[in-house]
C-alpha cells in the first residue's frame, strides 16, 4: 500500500497536543475492520461520558477533556513508540510479529486501555468495583475479549504498515497489554516480545502517561509543553534487558518523572479536589444501590450505559423521588451538583520517602491511626468534631513491589552496559514516593479547630516547611 492509497483510506483527528492523528477509516476487503470501527464502537465512544480528570474538572474549569481524547491520543503515541523501537525489539527478539502487527496490536491495546472506566474514573475502581473484585482493567479485559474479539481480528492495518499474510490480532494479546503483571503471567507462556511490549503500558514512561501528563497539563493550564516527548523517544530503545533509555536521555526522562509528579500534587490531588472526592464518597456510598444494580461483569450492557452523564443526570432527578431515603439522597446531590462541598482543608503536609524510608511502617499509611493520634493531641472540647483524614499518595518511581519494577533500564555508553535504571545518580535523587496528609474540617468549623488541628499534626509530624492552602 503507497501513496494515495494510503491517504484515500485513512483520515484524520486534529488532536491541541499532537496534532494531525491519522487512522484508517475504510476498507476494501472482506470482513476487514477499520480503525474507525472501533473508534465509533459504542465501548468507545462511552468515554466522551467520562471526564479524564475524575471530578478535577470541578476546580479547573477548562479540564473539561474525557477519557475519548485520552485514548485516541494514546493511540498515537503508541505508532510514535513503534516508529522508535521495533527495530531494537526485532533485533533482541528475532520472532517478534511483523511491524505491521506489532503496530495495531499497540494501537488497539492503547485505544482500549480504558474501556473499563466508568463513572470519575479511578474513583469508581476504588469505591466500587473493588468490592466485586475488579479493577478497570480486568473488567477492560474482559469486555476486550468478550465484546470486542471478533472486531479486533479483523484489523488488518494502520496508516502506517500493514499485517503480514497469515497475520491476525490475538485480542489475549491485547488484554495482556493493559493489565497489570501478575504472578500468574509467568505460568501463561506469553512470548518474549509481548512481555517486553507490556513496559510500554505498565512501566515508568508509556503510551497512557506520555499523552495524559501532555494533554492534563496542556488543559488545566498548568503547562502547554511539560516535557520533552521528542528527545525521551529518540533515547529510548529495547536491549535484552527490556525497554532502555540511553544516558543521554536520563535528563528528559527525570523531568517528565518531575512533572507528572507535580500534576499529582497540584491537580490531582489539589485539596478542594480531594474534598470534592470525600463528599461525593459518602454520597456514593448510600448511592450505591439506586445506580448499579450487581456485578458489572455480569452485566455488561448495563455497564455500558453507565457513564457520568447517565449518573449525573439520575441523580439530578432524585429529589423528587416518592422514596423518603432517594428523596433526601437527592437533595445532597443537588447541592453536590452546586459544588457545595462539605469538607474544607484544616491543615496539610507534605511527607517524602526516600530509599532508606520505611515508609509502610509509618502511621501516615493509615488514615485511621493518623486520626486516632491526633484526637488524642486535640483539647477536650474539640476532641468529637468531625474531620477526615486524606492521604493520597504519588509513587515517583517503583519500588520493588511496584507494577513498573522491572520495566525500565538504562545504557551507558561509557562502559557500554545496560544496567538497573536505579543506578543512574540523577535517577536516585527522585524520591520513592510522596504523600500528602490533610487533614479537613467541616466548613463551618470554629477557625481554633484548625488551629489545634495543626498543632496536633505538628507534634506528629513536626512544623512543615510547604503548609500550602492556596486554593481555588
Amino acid at each position: 500500500m503507497t501513496g494515495m492509497r494510503d491517504i484515500q483510506h485513512e483520515s484524520l483527528s486534529h488532536d491541541p497536543v499532537h496534532g494531525y492523528i491519522p487512522f484508517i477509516s475504510t476498507v476494501n476487503r472482506d470482513r476487514e475492520v477499520a480503525e474507525r470501527d472501533l473508534i465509533d464502537h459504542p465501548w468507545i465512544q462511552r468515554l466522551r461520558q467520562i471526564h479524564q480528570l475524575q471530578t478535577a474538572w470541578w476546580v479547573y474549569p477548562t479540564a473539561e477533556h474525557t477519557r475519548f481524547q485520552h485514548v485516541i491520543g494514546s493511540m498515537h503515541l503508541a505508532s510514535r513508540a513503534t516508529e522508535t523501537l521495533y527495530e531494537s525489539l526485532k533485533n533482541v527478539v528475532p520472532d517478534v510479529p511483523s511491524r505491521g502487527y506489532v503496530e495495531c496490536l499497540m494501537r488497539m491495546a492503547a485505544l482500549l486501555h480504558d474501556v473499563g472506566h466508568g463513572p470519575f474514573g479511578h474513583f469508581l475502581d476504588e469505591h466500587f468495583l473493588r468490592h466485586h473484585g475488579l479493577t478497570h482493567e480486568t473488567l477492560g479485559a474482559a469486555i476486550i475479549t468478550r465484546e470486542l474479539a471478533d472486531m479486533l481480528r479483523g484489523i488488518r492495518r494502520n496508516p502506517n504498515s500493514c499485517m503480514e499474510e497469515g497475520e491476525q490480532l490475538d485480542p489475549e494479546q491485547i488484554a495482556f497489554l493493559i493489565t497489570r503483571p501478575r504472578l500468574e503471567d509467568e505460568q501463561h507462556g506469553w512470548p518474549r516480545w509481548l512481555h517486553m511490549l507490556r513496559s510500554l503500558f505498565c512501566g515508568i514512561y508509556t503510551v497512557d502517561n506520555l499523552d495524559f501528563v501532555l494533554r492534563d497539563a496542556f488543559m488545566s493550564g498548568y503547562s502547554s509543553q511539560a516535557y520533552d516527548l521528542e528527545r525521551l523517544l529518540r533515547y529510548s530503545f529495547f536491549s535484552s534487558a527490556g525497554l532502555t533509555i540511553h544516558r543521554r536521555g536520563i535528563d528528559a526522562l527525570v523531568r517528565f518523572i518531575r512533572v507528572r509528579s507535580e500534576l499529582f500534587r497540584a491537580i490531582y490531588f489539589h485539596r478542594t479536589v480531594r474534598a470534592i472526592d470525600l463528599t461525593l464518597s459518602d454520597l456514593f456510598a448510600e448511592s450505591k444501590p439506586y445506580l448499579f444494580e450487581g456485578n458489572p461483569l455480569e452485566n455488561l450492557e448495563a455497564y455500558r450505559g453507565f457513564t457520568e452523564w447517565s449518573l449525573l443526570i439520575d441523580v439530578s432527578r432524585w429529589h423528587k423521588s416518592d422514596d423518603p431515603h432517594k428523596s433526601a439522597l437527592g437533595r445532597r446531590w443537588q447541592d453536590f451538583l452546586a459544588r457545595k462541598v462539605q469538607w474544607i482543608t484544616a491543615c496539610e503536609r507534605n511527607l517524602v520517602f526516600i530509599a532508606a524510608d520505611s515508609e509502610s511502617a509509618s502511621i501516615f499509611s493509615d488514615p485511621e491511626m493518623v486520626e486516632a493520634r491526633l484526637r488524642k493531641r486535640l483539647p477536650d472540647r474539640f476532641a468529637d468534631w468531625p474531620l477526615r483524614i486524606d492521604l493520597p499518595r504519588h509513587i515517583h518511581r517503583p519500588n520493588a513491589l511496584a507494577a513498573s519494577s522491572g520495566q525500565n533500564f538504562l545504557f551507558n555508553p561509557a562502559h557500554n552496559r545496560t544496567r538497573p535504571l536505579t543506578d543512574d545518580q540523577v535517577f536516585r535523587t527522585l524520591p520513592l514516593s510522596q504523600r500528602i496528609c490533610r487533614v479537613y474540617a467541616q466548613k463551618d468549623a470554629d477557625p481554633a479547630f484548625s488551629a489545634a488541628i495543626s498543632d496536633a499534626l505538628d507534634e506528629l509530624i513536626g512544623p512543615a516547611a510547604s503548609d500550602d492552602l492556596t486554593n481555588m
